[in-house]
This record gives C-alpha cells, sequence and structure tokens, in this order.
C-alpha cells in the first residue's frame, strides 16, 4: 500500500484529492497546523474523514516538517498548503511567502536529508505568468508575476526545479489555472457569486459587489485537477505541467451564467465597487494544456459552464 502525505488536506484541493488516493488503495496522511484543533469540514463534507490519518505539521517550520517525515515516511508527497488567496496576499506578503517559499524549501530540504525515494508534488499557479494577453500560457511561457501570491509561487516553482536538477530528486510542479467547486470557501469570487445568487433567488435584497468583471480566467472543475496531480507523480521522470481547460471567458460571463441558472437578470444586483479592485491584476489568463493531453493523456472534460452549474446544484442542495 502507497503512502501519500498531503500537507493542506483540508482544503479543496487537499480533500479531493484525498478522496481520489483512497480510492486508488492508498494510505493517506494529512497535515495541519494543529490537527488536534482542525474541524477537517471537507473531509467530513466528503465522507472520508475517518478513513485520513491527520497530524500536527507547521510547514514554515524545518524541525516540524523533518520530524513529521520521519515518522510517517511517505513514497509520495503532495504540498496543497500555504496562503491561498490573491487578494489577501496584498495585505499579508511575508506569511504568504513564509507558507508557500518557505514551506516548500522546507519540505524539499527534509526529503534531501532523508535520503529515501520519496515524490514530491508542488501546487503551483497560472498567476506565476501574470498576464498574457491574447497568447495561451504553456511551460516554457516566462513568469510576470503581479502579486505577492505569484511571487511566492514563482519561487516555490523554481526552488522545485532546483533540487530536481542539483540533487536529482522527484520533484515536480503542476501550474494549475483557476479550478472550483462546491467545497471554495466564500472569500473565492466563485462562490461568492453563486451563493449570493441563491440567497437573491430566496428574497435577499442585496447586492453583489465585485470589482472588475473584465477580468479573463480559465476556469475548470476541482476534482478533474487533482487526478491530473496524480498522473504527474505515476511517471518515472518529473516534469512540470500546465493543467488548464484552454477555455478563456470573462468574469462577467461567469456572472451571467450563475444568475442565468436561477432566472436572475445578473445586472439588476451586481454592482461594481473599487474597494476591490487590487493594486496589479491580470486582466487574461489563457492556457495550452496541450503538454499534459500529450504526455499524460489528461484533459479536462468539464468547463466553465460546467462547473457552473455544479457549483449552482451543490448550493441550492446545501441551502435547502
Amino acid at each position: 500500500m502507497k503512502r501519500a502525505l498531503i500537507c493542506g488536506v483540508s482544503g479543496q484541493d487537499g480533500s479531493y484529492l484525498a478522496s481520489f488516493l483512497l480510492e486508488k488503495g492508498y494510505y493517506v496522511i494529512g497535515t495541519s497546523r494543529d490537527a488536534m484543533a482542525s474541524s477537517f469540514i471537507n473531509l467530513i463534507k466528503l465522507g472520508i474523514r475517518e478513513k485520513v490519518s491527520v497530524v500536527s505539521m507547521a510547514v514554515n517550520d524545518f524541525r516540524s516538517v523533518f520530524q513529521t517525515l520521519t515518522k510517517t515516511m511517505p513514497d509520495e508527497i503532495y504540498n496543497l498548503s500555504g496562503q491561498s488567496s490573491v487578494g489577501l496576499s496584498f495585505d499579508q506578503p511575508v506569511e504568504t511567502m513564509e507558507s508557500i517559499g518557505i514551506a516548500t524549501l522546507n519540505i524539499l530540504e527534509a526529503i534531501r536529508f532523508i535520503n529515501r525515494d520519496i515524490k514530491f508534488y508542488n501546487a503551483g499557479s497560472s498567476e506565476c505568468f501574470g498576464d498574457v494577453g491574447e497568447k495561451a500560457a504553456n511551460e516554457l511561457t516566462p513568469f510576470r508575476s503581479r502579486s505577492p501570491y505569484a511571487v511566492a509561487k514563482s519561487a516555490a516553482y523554481w526552488e522545485v526545479a532546483n533540487y530536481r536538477e542539483a540533487y536529482n530528486l522527484y520533484a515536480c510542479t503542476g501550474i494549475l489555472f483557476n479550478h472550483d467547486s462546491p467545497l471554495r470557501p466564500e472569500r473565492f469570487v466563485t462562490q461568492k457569486i453563486v451563493l449570493a445568487a441563491v440567497r437573491i433567488s430566496r428574497g435577499s435584497k442585496e447586492k453583489l459587489h465585485l470589482g472588475s468583471l473584465d477580468i479573463h480566467r480559465d476556469w475548470g472543475w476541482a476534482p478533474e485537477y487533482v487526478e491530473a496531480m496524480w498522473m504527474m507523480m505515476q511517471r518515472d521522470l518529473p516534469e512540470d505541467f500546465v493543467i488548464a481547460t484552454g477555455r478563456t471567458v470573462s468574469l462577467q460571463y461567469f456572472v451571467e451564467k450563475v444568475f442565468d441558472y436561477f432566472d436572475l437578470d445578473w445586472q439588476i444586483y451586481v454592482e461594481s465597487d473599487s474597494c476591490l479592485l487590487r493594486p496589479s491584476d491580470i486582466f487574461f489568463g489563457r492556457a495550452n494544456p496541450d503538454k499534459a493531453k500529450k504526455i499524460l493523456g489528461w484533459h479536462s472534460k468539464i468547463d466553465v459552464d460546467g462547473v457552473v452549474e455544479k457549483m449552482c446544484d451543490a448550493a441550492c442542495v446545501r441551502n435547502n
């Protein structure tokens, strides 16, 4: 039985990955800064809380990371932890860098010290590319980070590349474009839109305040993306991959689709709020995931329209 250690198991991706790996027959261990105090609500929602072993680990503390890896001796490590909000990274840049950049370095160093064949997956981000305009980003596209979050993710990406080349570690990065699900908290704009539309459809008089509706993103379905993570780790040699649907739409399109689901005119309920604009933002996020399709045999089956429908369906059930 393979042993997988998921750093950040309580998040959206960590919970879906845990479920996926359990179905593959893995023994799954999940980390949290304080496993005794964490609710692991997403694992509960997926019905797998009792099937996942949890341990306390502070990713920004090398001693904690080293002790955890020595104790659990995993075959595969999936690093999905760290501050995950682009917007919040402008308010908490140091914490963002520590929880992503320093944390990734700690795990890589611990693997090197243990000197055991451990495969390492690092959660990268399309935010690293910056604004690509009409050109779709692939694995060779230069990084032009436009937020502290993207800077931290870029640093982690190059740490992985360096340790792979310098120490021959099996270490790879999945450069994932936006991916969502009902497990997203409301601070993420997709879930914020869906839950607001649900409340409005049931009589709420509220207005939905958003920043720019002109930003364009590639939105995919999170459960499909964790499969891509696993597929990257099953190869003989580690490589980095862009994971995306290949379809980009505006935030306004996403809003329209959500409100159409509830037979609402979005223009009546949505207001643009300059206070929600970021100091710098990406207007176009466009992806070319051809390498993943060619080498991994992975491609998305659910694009933004399916994401909207599934999130709205789940929100209706949850709020009944």
